[in-house]
Protein backbone atom coordinates (compact mmCIF):
# COMPACT_ATOMS: atom_id res chain seq x y z
CA UNK A 1 0.00 0.00 0.00
CA UNK A 2 3.11 2.34 0.95
CA UNK A 3 4.47 2.17 -2.65
CA UNK A 4 1.16 1.88 -4.32
CA UNK A 5 0.19 5.38 -2.94
CA UNK A 6 4.00 6.64 -3.56
CA UNK A 7 4.02 5.86 -7.08
CA UNK A 8 0.17 7.62 -7.57
CA UNK A 9 1.74 10.57 -5.89
CA UNK A 10 4.42 10.31 -8.33
CA UNK A 11 2.45 10.14 -11.36
CA UNK A 12 0.05 12.19 -10.34
CA UNK A 13 2.73 15.05 -9.46
CA UNK A 14 4.12 14.27 -12.76
CA UNK A 15 1.39 15.12 -14.89
CA UNK A 16 0.79 18.37 -13.26
CA UNK A 17 4.51 19.37 -13.17
CA UNK A 18 4.52 18.36 -17.04
CA UNK A 19 0.95 20.14 -17.81
CA UNK A 20 1.97 23.78 -16.33
CA UNK A 21 5.60 23.72 -16.81
CA UNK A 22 5.54 23.36 -20.29
CA UNK A 23 3.01 25.98 -21.88
CA UNK A 24 5.05 27.77 -19.02
CA UNK A 25 8.40 27.09 -20.62
CA UNK A 26 7.26 28.05 -24.37
CA UNK A 27 5.49 31.81 -23.04
CA UNK A 28 8.96 32.18 -21.70
CA UNK A 29 10.10 31.74 -24.93
CA UNK A 30 7.63 33.68 -26.90
CA UNK A 31 8.39 36.48 -23.99
CA UNK A 32 12.06 36.38 -24.57
CA UNK A 33 11.06 36.39 -28.60
CA UNK A 34 8.80 39.66 -28.34
CA UNK A 35 11.77 41.42 -26.05
CA UNK A 36 14.23 41.06 -28.74
CA UNK A 37 11.97 42.61 -31.55
CA UNK A 38 10.38 45.05 -29.59
CA UNK A 39 14.63 46.37 -28.45
CA UNK A 40 14.88 46.13 -32.57
CA UNK A 41 11.99 47.84 -33.26
CA UNK A 42 13.12 51.07 -30.85
CA UNK A 43 16.14 51.24 -32.51
CA UNK A 44 14.64 51.31 -35.97
CA UNK A 45 12.36 54.10 -34.45
CA UNK A 46 15.28 56.42 -33.17
CA UNK A 47 16.72 56.36 -37.03
CA UNK A 48 12.63 57.00 -38.51
CA UNK A 49 13.28 60.92 -37.29
CA UNK A 50 16.51 61.92 -38.62
CA UNK A 51 15.56 60.01 -42.15
CA UNK A 52 12.38 62.52 -42.27
CA UNK A 53 14.37 65.31 -41.96
CA UNK A 54 17.52 64.30 -44.25
CA UNK A 55 19.15 61.54 -46.13
CA UNK A 56 22.90 62.98 -45.94
CA UNK A 57 25.34 60.56 -45.56
CA UNK A 58 27.12 61.98 -42.86
CA UNK A 59 23.82 62.63 -40.53
CA UNK A 60 22.79 59.31 -41.32
CA UNK A 61 25.90 57.93 -39.94
CA UNK A 62 25.45 59.55 -36.92
CA UNK A 63 22.21 58.56 -36.36
CA UNK A 64 22.89 54.80 -36.72
CA UNK A 65 26.18 55.03 -34.73
CA UNK A 66 24.20 57.14 -31.60
CA UNK A 67 21.23 53.92 -31.85
CA UNK A 68 23.02 51.41 -31.26
CA UNK A 69 22.84 50.01 -28.20
CA UNK A 70 24.86 47.15 -28.06
CA UNK A 71 27.94 45.92 -30.49
CA UNK A 72 28.14 48.00 -33.27
CA UNK A 73 27.46 46.57 -37.06
CA UNK A 74 23.71 45.86 -36.35
CA UNK A 75 21.95 48.63 -37.87
CA UNK A 76 21.69 49.16 -41.63
CA UNK A 77 19.33 52.65 -43.24
CA UNK A 78 18.52 51.51 -47.45
CA UNK A 79 18.22 54.46 -48.80
CA UNK A 80 16.35 55.16 -52.08
CA UNK A 81 17.77 57.37 -55.02
CA UNK A 82 16.90 60.68 -55.11
CA UNK A 83 17.69 63.16 -58.81
CA UNK A 84 21.66 63.30 -59.41
CA UNK A 85 22.42 60.94 -56.28
CA UNK A 86 21.92 56.82 -56.02
CA UNK A 87 20.83 54.71 -53.67
CA UNK A 88 22.40 54.79 -50.67
CA UNK A 89 23.48 51.75 -47.95
CA UNK A 90 24.42 53.00 -44.50
CA UNK A 91 25.83 50.53 -41.81
CA UNK A 92 26.12 46.98 -42.01
CA UNK A 93 23.80 45.24 -44.42
CA UNK A 94 22.87 41.75 -43.96
CA UNK A 95 19.22 41.31 -45.85
CA UNK A 96 19.14 40.53 -49.90
CA UNK A 97 18.00 43.23 -51.86
CA UNK A 98 14.35 41.37 -52.77
CA UNK A 99 13.77 41.78 -48.69
CA UNK A 100 14.28 45.01 -49.35
CA UNK A 101 11.95 45.54 -52.18
CA UNK A 102 9.15 43.45 -50.61
CA UNK A 103 9.57 45.06 -47.11
CA UNK A 104 9.41 48.79 -48.85
CA UNK A 105 5.95 47.14 -51.50
CA UNK A 106 4.51 45.91 -47.64
CA UNK A 107 4.98 49.26 -46.68
CA UNK A 108 4.90 47.63 -42.71
CA UNK A 109 7.91 45.82 -40.24
CA UNK A 110 8.86 42.80 -41.54
CA UNK A 111 11.07 39.86 -40.77
CA UNK A 112 13.62 38.53 -42.60
CA UNK A 113 15.92 35.53 -41.78
CA UNK A 114 19.97 36.13 -41.88
CA UNK A 115 23.03 34.20 -41.03
CA UNK A 116 23.31 33.87 -37.25
CA UNK A 117 19.75 35.78 -36.77
CA UNK A 118 16.71 37.48 -38.15
CA UNK A 119 16.50 40.84 -39.45
CA UNK A 120 13.94 43.00 -38.55
CA UNK A 121 12.88 45.81 -41.80
CA UNK A 122 11.44 49.21 -41.12
CA UNK A 123 10.05 51.45 -44.10
CA UNK A 124 10.40 55.04 -43.72
CA UNK A 125 8.84 57.65 -45.99
CA UNK A 126 11.62 59.99 -47.05
CA UNK A 127 11.34 62.72 -49.50
CA UNK A 128 12.87 60.77 -52.23
CA UNK A 129 10.51 57.77 -51.80
CA UNK A 130 10.95 54.97 -49.39
CA UNK A 131 13.88 53.88 -47.02
CA UNK A 132 14.17 50.87 -45.11
CA UNK A 133 15.82 50.68 -41.52
CA UNK A 134 17.60 47.29 -40.68
CA UNK A 135 18.32 46.27 -37.72
CA UNK A 136 20.22 42.99 -37.16
CA UNK A 137 18.53 40.04 -34.12
CA UNK A 138 20.83 37.81 -33.15
CA UNK A 139 19.77 34.37 -32.19
CA UNK A 140 21.02 34.89 -28.75
CA UNK A 141 19.29 37.68 -28.28
CA UNK A 142 16.03 35.94 -28.95
CA UNK A 143 16.69 32.89 -26.06
CA UNK A 144 18.40 35.37 -23.64
CA UNK A 145 17.18 33.95 -20.19
CA UNK A 146 15.01 31.33 -21.29
CA UNK A 147 17.34 28.81 -20.24
CA UNK A 148 17.83 30.15 -16.86
CA UNK A 149 13.69 30.12 -16.91
CA UNK A 150 13.92 26.68 -17.69
CA UNK A 151 16.27 25.97 -15.12
CA UNK A 152 13.97 27.30 -12.50
CA UNK A 153 10.91 25.78 -13.76
CA UNK A 154 12.57 22.33 -14.09
CA UNK A 155 13.57 22.48 -10.45
CA UNK A 156 10.84 23.88 -8.92
CA UNK A 157 8.63 20.90 -10.91
CA UNK A 158 11.62 18.43 -9.24
CA UNK A 159 10.91 20.18 -5.72
CA UNK A 160 7.11 19.80 -5.95
CA UNK A 161 7.34 15.96 -7.27
CA UNK A 162 9.81 15.17 -4.25
CA UNK A 163 7.76 16.75 -2.11
CA UNK A 164 4.39 14.60 -3.03
CA UNK A 165 6.40 11.54 -2.62
CA UNK A 166 7.38 12.70 0.74
CA UNK A 167 4.31 13.40 1.61
CA UNK A 168 3.02 10.21 -0.06
CA UNK A 169 5.52 7.84 1.75
CA UNK A 170 5.03 9.41 5.27
CA UNK A 171 1.14 8.84 4.82
CA UNK A 172 1.64 5.63 3.47
CA UNK A 173 3.85 4.54 6.75
CA UNK A 174 1.39 5.87 8.88
CA UNK A 175 -1.16 3.67 7.32
CA UNK A 176 0.88 0.79 6.89
CA UNK A 177 2.63 0.53 10.05
CA UNK A 178 -0.56 -0.10 11.96
CA UNK A 179 -1.92 -2.78 10.02
CA UNK A 180 1.89 -3.97 10.19
CA UNK A 181 1.63 -4.41 13.94
CA UNK A 182 -2.43 -5.74 13.68
CA UNK A 183 -0.87 -8.09 11.45
CA UNK A 184 1.96 -8.94 13.86
CA UNK A 185 -0.37 -9.33 16.58
CA UNK A 186 -2.83 -11.61 14.93
CA UNK A 187 0.17 -14.17 13.95
CA UNK A 188 1.50 -13.74 17.77
CA UNK A 189 -2.48 -14.64 19.24
CA UNK A 190 -2.25 -17.59 16.80
CA UNK A 191 0.79 -18.96 18.17
CA UNK A 192 -0.65 -18.87 21.61
CA UNK A 193 0.58 -15.33 22.50
CA UNK A 194 -2.38 -14.34 24.62
CA UNK A 195 -0.58 -11.36 26.23
CA UNK A 196 -0.35 -9.49 22.69
CA UNK A 197 -2.36 -6.50 22.38
CA UNK A 198 -2.26 -3.73 19.82
CA UNK A 199 -1.83 0.25 20.01
CA UNK A 200 -5.18 1.87 18.55
CA UNK A 201 -3.29 4.27 16.46
CA UNK A 202 -3.51 5.18 12.55
CA UNK A 203 -6.57 6.02 10.57
CA UNK A 204 -10.06 5.93 11.89
CA UNK A 205 -11.03 2.00 10.49
CA UNK A 206 -7.45 0.91 11.63
CA UNK A 207 -7.99 2.05 14.89
CA UNK A 208 -11.57 0.38 15.02
CA UNK A 209 -9.84 -2.80 13.44
CA UNK A 210 -7.53 -2.58 16.33
CA UNK A 211 -10.03 -2.16 18.89
CA UNK A 212 -11.88 -5.14 17.71
CA UNK A 213 -8.77 -7.23 17.96
CA UNK A 214 -7.93 -6.09 21.87
CA UNK A 215 -11.57 -6.64 22.50
CA UNK A 216 -11.13 -10.57 20.84
CA UNK A 217 -7.88 -10.99 22.39
CA UNK A 218 -9.63 -10.21 26.05
CA UNK A 219 -12.51 -12.47 25.35
CA UNK A 220 -9.96 -15.55 24.58
CA UNK A 221 -8.59 -14.67 27.86
CA UNK A 222 -11.72 -14.67 29.53
CA UNK A 223 -12.82 -17.62 27.76
CA UNK A 224 -9.78 -19.61 28.74
CA UNK A 225 -10.03 -18.57 32.05
CA UNK A 226 -13.62 -19.87 32.47
CA UNK A 227 -12.90 -23.54 31.00
CA UNK A 228 -9.71 -23.92 33.40
CA UNK A 229 -12.07 -22.72 36.11
CA UNK A 230 -14.72 -25.59 34.88
CA UNK A 231 -12.29 -27.93 34.61
CA UNK A 232 -10.78 -27.05 38.17
CA UNK A 233 -14.77 -26.90 39.27
CA UNK A 234 -15.30 -30.31 37.80
CA UNK A 235 -12.28 -31.96 39.44
CA UNK A 236 -12.60 -30.96 43.16
CA UNK A 237 -16.46 -32.41 42.40
CA UNK A 238 -14.43 -35.92 41.30
CA UNK A 239 -12.41 -35.96 44.62
CA UNK A 240 -15.89 -37.08 46.26
CA UNK A 241 -16.67 -40.58 44.52
CA UNK A 242 -13.32 -41.23 44.05
CA UNK A 243 -13.24 -40.95 47.94
CA UNK A 244 -16.22 -43.52 48.38
CA UNK A 245 -14.30 -45.65 45.65
CA UNK A 246 -11.22 -45.77 47.43
CA UNK A 247 -13.44 -46.47 50.95
CA UNK A 248 -15.25 -49.24 49.49
CA UNK A 249 -12.33 -50.89 47.49
CA UNK A 250 -10.52 -50.90 50.88
CA UNK A 251 -13.67 -53.35 51.84
CA UNK A 252 -13.14 -55.96 48.91
CA UNK A 253 -10.41 -57.80 51.16
CA UNK A 254 -7.64 -58.95 49.29
CA UNK A 255 -8.61 -60.75 46.28
CA UNK A 256 -6.63 -60.01 42.96
CA UNK A 257 -10.42 -58.32 41.52
CA UNK A 258 -9.69 -56.42 44.67
CA UNK A 259 -6.14 -55.15 44.25
CA UNK A 260 -7.04 -54.09 40.77
CA UNK A 261 -9.78 -52.23 41.91
CA UNK A 262 -8.02 -50.17 44.29
CA UNK A 263 -4.94 -49.80 41.78
CA UNK A 264 -7.54 -48.27 40.00
CA UNK A 265 -8.89 -46.27 41.66
CA UNK A 266 -5.40 -44.69 42.91
CA UNK A 267 -4.80 -43.88 39.62
CA UNK A 268 -7.89 -42.04 39.07
CA UNK A 269 -7.06 -40.42 42.12
CA UNK A 270 -3.50 -39.35 40.89
CA UNK A 271 -4.97 -38.20 37.15
CA UNK A 272 -7.07 -35.86 39.04
CA UNK A 273 -4.55 -34.24 41.17
CA UNK A 274 -2.43 -33.72 38.33
CA UNK A 275 -5.49 -32.07 36.22
CA UNK A 276 -5.90 -29.76 39.47
CA UNK A 277 -2.54 -28.78 39.20
CA UNK A 278 -2.22 -28.10 36.16
CA UNK A 279 -5.49 -26.03 36.23
CA UNK A 280 -3.95 -23.85 38.87
CA UNK A 281 -0.37 -23.27 36.75
CA UNK A 282 -2.65 -22.30 33.80
CA UNK A 283 -4.79 -20.18 35.71
CA UNK A 284 -2.05 -18.66 37.18
CA UNK A 285 -0.82 -18.01 33.62
CA UNK A 286 -3.78 -16.53 32.41
CA UNK A 287 -3.99 -13.97 35.15
CA UNK A 288 -0.76 -12.69 34.46
CA UNK A 289 -1.30 -12.45 30.92
CA UNK A 290 -4.11 -10.60 31.46
CA UNK A 291 -2.11 -8.18 33.35
CA UNK A 292 0.82 -8.14 31.02
CA UNK A 293 -2.15 -7.31 28.11
CA UNK A 294 -3.76 -4.86 29.87
CA UNK A 295 -7.08 -2.88 29.08
CA UNK A 296 -9.37 0.09 28.10
CA UNK A 297 -9.37 2.48 30.85
CA UNK A 298 -11.47 4.63 28.77
CA UNK A 299 -14.02 1.41 29.30
CA UNK A 300 -13.45 0.58 32.83
CA UNK A 301 -14.09 4.50 33.75
CA UNK A 302 -17.62 4.48 31.80
CA UNK A 303 -18.56 0.93 33.31
CA UNK A 304 -17.99 2.35 36.46
CA UNK A 305 -19.40 5.74 36.08
CA UNK A 306 -22.24 4.06 35.09
CA UNK A 307 -22.28 1.83 38.35
CA UNK A 308 -21.79 5.02 40.45
CA UNK A 309 -24.10 7.19 38.50
CA UNK A 310 -27.16 6.00 40.21
CA UNK A 311 -26.03 7.00 43.69
CA UNK A 312 -24.85 10.56 42.32
CA UNK A 313 -28.18 10.89 41.16
CA UNK A 314 -29.78 10.24 44.41
CA UNK A 315 -27.19 12.45 46.22
CA UNK A 316 -28.38 14.72 43.79
CA UNK A 317 -24.08 15.50 42.88
CA UNK A 318 -23.44 16.83 39.06
CA UNK A 319 -21.00 14.29 37.35
CA UNK A 320 -18.71 14.96 34.13
CA UNK A 321 -16.41 12.52 32.45
CA UNK A 322 -13.55 13.29 29.86
CA UNK A 323 -11.24 11.84 27.79
CA UNK A 324 -13.09 8.46 28.25
CA UNK A 325 -14.48 8.80 24.51
CA UNK A 326 -11.74 7.13 22.81
CA UNK A 327 -9.65 4.00 23.89
CA UNK A 328 -6.80 3.92 26.34
CA UNK A 329 -4.87 1.27 26.74
CA UNK A 330 -2.96 1.06 30.24
CA UNK A 331 -1.01 -1.76 31.66
CA UNK A 332 -2.71 -2.87 34.20
CA UNK A 333 -5.41 -6.07 34.60
CA UNK A 334 -8.72 -4.52 34.29
CA UNK A 335 -10.33 -5.93 37.81
CA UNK A 336 -7.25 -4.10 39.35
CA UNK A 337 -8.41 -0.52 37.93
CA UNK A 338 -11.65 -0.68 38.52
CA UNK A 339 -10.74 -1.83 42.03
CA UNK A 340 -8.44 1.77 42.24
CA UNK A 341 -11.78 3.43 40.54
CA UNK A 342 -14.13 2.24 43.14
CA UNK A 343 -11.63 2.96 45.69
CA UNK A 344 -10.89 6.81 44.25
CA UNK A 345 -15.32 7.27 43.99
CA UNK A 346 -16.28 6.16 46.83
CA UNK A 347 -13.70 8.37 49.23
CA UNK A 348 -15.63 10.73 46.80
CA UNK A 349 -19.31 9.68 48.41
CA UNK A 350 -17.98 9.41 51.97
CA UNK A 351 -16.14 12.21 52.16
CA UNK A 352 -18.05 15.06 50.57
CA UNK A 353 -21.74 16.21 51.49
CA UNK A 354 -24.74 15.42 49.27
CA UNK A 355 -24.65 17.39 46.17
CA UNK A 356 -20.82 18.07 45.70
CA UNK A 357 -19.93 17.49 41.80
CA UNK A 358 -17.01 15.34 40.95
CA UNK A 359 -15.36 14.79 37.80
CA UNK A 360 -13.25 11.85 36.08
CA UNK A 361 -10.48 12.59 33.77
CA UNK A 362 -8.28 10.43 31.53
CA UNK A 363 -5.28 12.00 29.71
CA UNK A 364 -3.21 9.95 27.01
CA UNK A 365 0.45 11.20 27.27
CA UNK A 366 3.46 9.80 24.94
CA UNK A 367 4.86 8.21 28.32
CA UNK A 368 1.96 7.54 30.41
CA UNK A 369 -1.73 7.52 31.17
CA UNK A 370 -2.83 10.08 33.85
CA UNK A 371 -6.43 9.76 35.82
CA UNK A 372 -7.49 12.57 37.86
CA UNK A 373 -10.63 12.15 40.16
CA UNK A 374 -11.45 15.39 41.34
CA UNK A 375 -14.65 16.90 43.66
CA UNK A 376 -16.06 20.18 44.70
CA UNK A 377 -15.80 19.31 48.57
CA UNK A 378 -13.78 20.70 51.24
CA UNK A 379 -10.37 19.67 49.96
CA UNK A 380 -7.42 18.58 52.56
CA UNK A 381 -5.57 20.21 54.80
CA UNK A 382 -2.21 18.11 54.72
CA UNK A 383 -2.60 16.03 51.10
CA UNK A 384 1.04 15.09 51.71
CA UNK A 385 0.17 13.97 55.06
CA UNK A 386 -3.58 12.09 54.23
CA UNK A 387 -1.38 10.07 51.40
CA UNK A 388 1.00 8.33 53.87
CA UNK A 389 -2.20 7.59 56.52
CA UNK A 390 -3.48 5.13 53.77
CA UNK A 391 -6.67 5.12 55.87
CA UNK A 392 -9.99 7.30 56.59
CA UNK A 393 -8.52 8.77 59.75
CA UNK A 394 -7.66 12.37 58.17
CA UNK A 395 -10.30 14.03 59.48
CA UNK A 396 -13.27 15.39 57.23
CA UNK A 397 -12.87 15.34 53.58
CA UNK A 398 -9.51 13.02 53.82
CA UNK A 399 -9.52 10.36 51.04
CA UNK A 400 -6.91 8.45 52.95
CA UNK A 401 -9.36 5.26 52.51
CA UNK A 402 -8.38 2.69 49.55
CA UNK A 403 -5.25 4.68 48.19
CA UNK A 404 -3.54 1.77 49.17
CA UNK A 405 -4.89 0.30 46.47
CA UNK A 406 -4.76 2.95 44.22
CA UNK A 407 -0.76 3.14 45.06
CA UNK A 408 -0.02 -0.16 44.16
CA UNK A 409 -1.81 -0.03 41.09
CA UNK A 410 0.04 2.98 40.00
CA UNK A 411 3.82 1.92 41.20
CA UNK A 412 3.46 -2.13 40.05
CA UNK A 413 3.62 0.36 36.12
CA UNK A 414 6.38 2.74 37.30
CA UNK A 415 4.09 5.88 38.50
CA UNK A 416 2.90 6.94 41.47
CA UNK A 417 -0.54 9.14 43.01
CA UNK A 418 -0.40 12.55 43.78
CA UNK A 419 -3.00 14.49 46.00
CA UNK A 420 -3.86 18.15 45.86
CA UNK A 421 -6.61 21.07 44.57
CA UNK A 422 -8.41 20.45 41.79
CA UNK A 423 -10.10 23.02 39.28
CA UNK A 424 -13.64 22.68 41.24
CA UNK A 425 -11.76 23.50 44.78
CA UNK A 426 -11.96 20.19 46.60
CA UNK A 427 -9.54 17.24 46.47
CA UNK A 428 -7.79 16.04 43.41
CA UNK A 429 -6.56 12.52 42.87
CA UNK A 430 -4.09 12.45 40.30
CA UNK A 431 -3.02 8.41 39.41
CA UNK A 432 -0.19 8.65 36.99
CA UNK A 433 0.30 5.19 35.15
CA UNK A 434 3.35 4.68 33.48
CA UNK A 435 3.57 3.16 29.90
CA UNK A 436 5.94 0.17 29.61
CA UNK A 437 8.88 2.03 28.28
CA UNK A 438 11.73 2.56 30.78
CA UNK A 439 12.54 5.95 29.86
CA UNK A 440 8.88 6.75 30.02
CA UNK A 441 9.24 5.53 34.28
CA UNK A 442 12.31 7.61 34.72
CA UNK A 443 10.61 10.50 33.39
CA UNK A 444 7.79 10.07 35.81
CA UNK A 445 10.30 9.35 38.46
CA UNK A 446 12.23 12.89 37.74
CA UNK A 447 8.56 14.56 37.55
CA UNK A 448 7.62 13.51 40.73
CA UNK A 449 11.12 14.52 42.59
CA UNK A 450 10.29 18.11 40.60
CA UNK A 451 7.14 18.00 41.79
CA UNK A 452 8.25 17.46 45.46
CA UNK A 453 10.66 19.82 45.17
CA UNK A 454 8.24 22.39 44.14
CA UNK A 455 6.12 21.29 47.05
CA UNK A 456 8.37 21.71 49.97
CA UNK A 457 8.98 25.30 48.15
CA UNK A 458 5.43 26.78 48.36
CA UNK A 459 5.13 25.42 51.95
CA UNK A 460 8.22 27.01 53.31
CA UNK A 461 6.99 29.81 51.14
CA UNK A 462 3.98 30.01 52.96
CA UNK A 463 5.50 29.10 56.41
CA UNK A 464 7.61 32.30 56.09
CA UNK A 465 5.16 34.42 55.00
Amino acid sequence: MRWALVKVALAVTTMVVVAFAVPLGLVVKELARDRAYSNAERQAATIGPVLAITTDRTQLERAVASAETGPGGRIGVHVPASGRNGPAEIGARRVAESDVAAAVKLGRASISPVRGGSALLQPTAVASGIAVVEVFVPDAALTNGVTTAWVVLAGVGLALVIGSVAVADRLGTRMVRPAQRLAGAAHDLGRGKLGVRVQEDGPKELRLAASAFNAMADQVVQLLANERELAADLSHRLRTPLTVLRLNAASLGDTPAAEQTRAAVAQLEREVDQIIRTVREQKAQTQQTAAAAGCDAAEVIRERMGFWSALAEDEGRTVRIAGADRPVRVPVARPELAAALDAMLGNVFRHTPEGTAFAVDVHNADEAVIVLVSDAGPGIADPDAALRRGHSGGGEGSTGLGLDIVRRLAESTGGDVRLGRSVLGGTEVRVWLALDDRRARQGVRRGHRLRRTLGRRRRAARTGS
